[in-house]
């Protein structure tokens, strides 16, 4: 009886302390029974939008009546969309929760088989995974990734895909089906070695495979074909999709909940600083093309994004794709700044202090006066990470360094192992999968290369728009240049008038007349 009485919580509160992260959430009865289970890219945009009252009105009839039930609401987050996607199927089967329709059906997610007892083993796809000696792969969330995967390992390793059986004459013979050579040239024994090669790219050992690709797709980018970059791109994040390792959700293995401070605590305990890390600043370079190379600075306060403080930049100094010397001149000048605008804040303070000058130029070099500073607006962080291995570390210490840093922590995470370099050691340090610490280094450095990737695409967008005006007769690239520093861009030119546009410098009337006529018809 006391769960009928007792009072109904205050849910809205309590949607705070939601993560922004990936995950599902589960509501609630009275009862404790599981009623609904849903999955969400934020999860504390999506829970929230069932409590807030402009939201609830403009819900269907079954919503709000799920709404009115709901006493309780617990959320797991998880390390991406498709781990989501896989987990909310597998709790929906679970819970059957009466407000859910989908995978209430035996729907399941796909998966690779391949029977290694046949003479020609072929990698299909399948629903179920059975005991009868084969070996699967999976399950996937992304059905559309998976099998533009296997059409890319058919023509990679020439293996076969689909279909059962011993290959047929017109798949011995054809080389449009397998690439790069004819099956009936090899033996079963050679194709078996092919089908070993793609298993282990299945598993996940295929870096060497999408670094070739990417490599690809950066020099379509730089001749200006964006058409075939951007068919390699989408090949490379379905290729990612698939072969990144996704976790299997059995009873009793769910994630837990983020705690973003206790997240913060852990890493300081795992990097042995001296304090948490509450403001945390992390560098990532995006260089697609030697057109564009830019990079993404963001900042984490208290374990979550601060997005007011994030920075992005366009790398000026650097030729071709250095990754080492991008990094040393973005860190340079994001530090230097926040030195100078310290300085300046000081200096204006020291009119009303006893200090001389020489006493604020001395406390100014030393960044532990700057990080246990609160008050100011602009602050150095407790912690630098960049995005990379040694050399990324070692460019932003020598920066650093120069400009009298020493002493603020930095490290650097690698991609391919979540190995964490630090300065002075030899050895990298690795933290558990399920650690917080680690979590959160891969959230922070995830959002970086988000935004860096974000402000890439914006530019090469930029430059695809104004190279229209390269076919237009008569207008040169310092004619170009001049135009677009007055408009500020093609759409803005394109609804200039004559005259407007003929009052640009080196623009006369008559080159004015054909840059509007040409721009009215493309």
């Amino acid at each position: 009886m006391a769960s009928l009485t007792r009072e109904r919580p205050d849910l809205q509160k309590r949607v705070h302390e939601v993560p922004h992260k990936p995950g599902v959430y589960l509501m609630r009865d009275r009862f404790n029974r599981v009623i609904y289970v849903g999955k969400a890219r934020d999860l504390r945009k999506r829970v929230s939008s069932y409590f807030l009252p402009s939201k609830v009105a403009q819900t269907d009839l079954k919503t709000r009546a799920m709404l009115d039930a709901v006493w309780d609401f617990e959320t797991h987050t998880v390390r991406s969309e498709a781990e989501s996607l896989l987990l909310e199927g597998k709790l929906i089967k679970e819970y059957r929760p009466r407000y859910n329709i989908s995978f209430r059906d035996d729907k399941r997610f796909l998966l690779v088989k391949i029977d290694m007892s046949e003479e020609w083993p072929r990698f299909r796809l399948a629903r179920f995974k059975k005991d009868d000696g084969a070996r699967y792969f999976g399950p996937y969330a992304h059905a559309g990734a998976l099998r533009q995967t296997l059409n890319f390992m058919r023509k990679k390793f020439g293996v076969l895909t689909f279909g059962r059986g011993s290959p047929t004459e017109r798949e011995l013979k054809s080389s449009t089906y397998q690439v790069p050579m004819r099956l009936s040239e090899i033996s079963a024994e050679q194709y078996r070695e092919r089908v070993v090669q793609a298993c282990e790219f299945l598993e996940g050992h295929s870096r060497e495979m999408i670094a070739a690709l990417e490599e690809e797709m950066r020099k379509a980018a730089g001749k200006m074909d964006f058409e075939k970059a951007a068919e390699l791109r989408n090949m490379v994040e379905d290729l990612r999709s698939t072969t990144k390792p996704t976790r299997r959700f059995t009873r009793g293995s769910l994630p837990s909940a983020i705690d973003p401070m206790a997240e913060v605590q852990a890493l300081a305990d795992a990097l042995q600083l001296p304090r948490p890390p509450r403001v945390m600043e992390c560098f990532d370079i995006s260089n697609i093309s030697t057109t564009h190379v830019v990079a993404s600075m963001v900042c984490f306060r208290n374990g979550v994004p601060d997005k007011d403080n994030y920075r992005r930049y366009r790398v000026r100094t650097v030729e071709g794709q250095d990754d080492f010397a991008s990094m040393a001149e973005v860190v340079r000048r994001r530090y230097s700044r926040v030195l100078l605008s310290l300085a300046e804040t000081r200096v204006n303070a020291a009119e009303y202090s006893q200090e001389n000058a020489f006493e604020i130029a001395e406390r100014l070099t030393s960044p532990q006066s700057a990080i246990r500073n609160p008050q100011s607006y602009v602050r150095l962080p407790d912690l630098i990470i960049v995005d990379g291995g040694k050399g990324q570390l070692s460019s932003a210490c020598r920066e650093l360094q120069r400009l009298g840093l020493h002493d603020l922590p930095i490290i650097g995470l690698a991609k391919e192992h979540e190995e964490i370099y630090r300065p002075g050691r030899a050895l990298p340090l690795q933290l558990p999968l399920d650690s917080g610490a680690l979590r959160l280094l891969q959230r922070i450095r995830d959002e970086a290369h988000r935004f860096a990737n974000a402000y890439h695409q914006l530019l090469m967008k930029k430059r695809v728009g104004e190279s229209i005006l390269d076919d237009c007769p008569g207008v040169s690239q310092n004619r170009k240049n001049l135009l677009l520093r007055r408009f500020g861009s093609v759409n803005r030119l394109r609804k200039a008038t004559v005259d407007q546009i003929a009052s640009t410098e080196g623009i006369g009337p008559k080159l004015a007349e054909e840059v509007h006529r040409f721009l009215q018809r493309h």
